[in-house]
């Protein structure tokens, strides 16, 4: 791929021109895109022309642009995160069937908590987190299970970067989060209530490969002063039938 002046390859300005669309962005026109993507305007346009020409964008009907069905096919055909979903999602249809509320599958991209499915009742209390969204690691029930099984050298990046705070009882300190982490190392879970929201409580077990490596986590996000202990039964129980079915082991 050819170099931008700067040094950026056209990959990269593709990339950061997907990354423009979020689960609440989901149309754009071009000059929108050029913005967010800190591209000049002749480029944008002309990446977006590029992309809607291979499907990976798509016009809609007021001539706004959002992400194209050949991008998802493409994206699906041999994903890892579609593959963890389809062991995952009966077990968490029990899960959600018997709790009520918000159920949701997490995994670690870089350095967020990426949702990649959620189920969620017409009863359920409040959640912020959307499928294919993400929140910090350190404020959210999932992405405390994640943190706390990475990679040392991993968790005191994350630590070691502002904290911001996100919900009342975001831990932010990096020396009270280290007792969080350790804490969630010796039950193999977590209870966080007001971490991302006052009214809710996130509780969070963690999914593990054949190796026993975590691959993901399993919540579910209650309102706020409901019992979270049997969720946290539910989670454990379905965490260990999933891990059975992908030929795993699970604490």
């Amino acid at each position: 791929m050819a170099n931008s002046n700067s040094g950026e390859s056209a990959t990269d300005r593709f990339v950061r021109v997907l990354e423009t669309f979020t689960p609440t962005r989901t149309t754009q026109t071009a000059t929108d895109i050029g913005r967010r993507a800190g591209l000049p305007s002749s480029t944008a346009h002309r990446i977006v022309g590029d992309l809607v020409a291979a499907g990976l964008l798509e016009r809609d009907e007021d001539r706004r642009l959002r992400v194209g069905l050949k991008l998802w096919e493409l994206t699906t055909r041999s994903s890892h995160a579609l593959w963890l979903r389809e062991a995952a999602l009966p077990f968490m249809e029990e899960v959600q069937a018997r709790i009520g509320e918000h159920t949701q599958l997490v995994v670690l991209e870089e350095d967020s908590a990426l949702c990649v499915e959620r189920l969620s009742g017409a009863s359920a209390g409040e959640n912020m987190t959307l499928i294919a969204g993400r929140l910090p690691l350190h404020a959210s029930s999932s992405g405390l299970v994640l943190l706390a099984y990475a990679p040392q050298q991993f968790r005191e990046q994350v630590l070691a970067a502002p904290l911001k705070r996100v919900g009342p009882e975001t831990v932010t300190d990096p020396a009270r989060l280290r007792r969080v982490l350790a804490r969630i190392r010796q039950t193999g879970h977590v209870i966080a209530p007001g971490t991302v929201s006052a009214v809710s409580t996130g509780v969070a077990v963690p999914l593990r490969d054949r190796t026993g490596e975590v691959i993901a986590a399993l919540s579910v996000i209650l309102p706020r002063g409901v019992d979270p202990l049997p969720a946290l039964e539910e989670l454990k129980a379905a965490s260990r039938a999933i891990a059975r079915t992908l030929g795993t082991h699970s604490r």
